[in-house]
């Protein structure tokens, strides 16, 4: 019997994408802002400028933002919602849903696309540009987004 042969493994190229993290719809919308979030809010709203984040194949935008952040020291908070099969990212920086607003939360786009499912159900495929946006009203109409 011939000895069993094995194929090497292929070797993975790194793929990359640019992730940007901002906040500045809250500069027009100040007077809605828990006075308390006030701290938490860049003069000019970016709380992470566009930045490249490598990954690997079948990581996610979810993947992507937790290692930025964890890399850039970002306060990060999100929970498992099974309904949406998806995590859903409840605060970025100490920004949470309704800080701003009974409409406010984060958002994110992907080539400027805003996806209709969770973070963590895109996968994604290299040179993606991702945008998480916090959104002060009409669940994203301030950002692009519109619904």
């Amino acid at each position: 019997t011939p000895p069993a042969t094995t194929t090497p493994p292929a070797t993975e190229v790194e793929k990359y994408c640019t992730l940007t993290i901002r906040c500045d719809t809250i500069l027009d919308n100040w007077d809605d802002l828990n006075p308390n979030k006030a701290g938490f809010v860049p003069g000019d709203g970016v709380i992470l400028p566009a930045v490249t984040v490598s990954f690997h194949d079948g990581e996610t935008v979810f993947d992507v933002l937790k290692r930025a952040c964890n890399t850039y020291g970002i306060q990060i908070e999100y929970s498992w919602t099974p309904i949406y099969n998806s995590y859903y990212i409840e605060g970025i920086n100490y920004l949470y849903e309704k800080d701003c607003g009974d409409q406010s939360g984060w958002m994110y786009k992907v080539n400027g696309w805003f996806p209709n499912y969770g973070c963590s159900a895109y996968t994604l495929q290299g040179e993606e540009t991702i945008v998480w946006c916090y959104t002060c009203e009409g669940l994203g109409a301030d950002v692009g987004g519109g619904w």
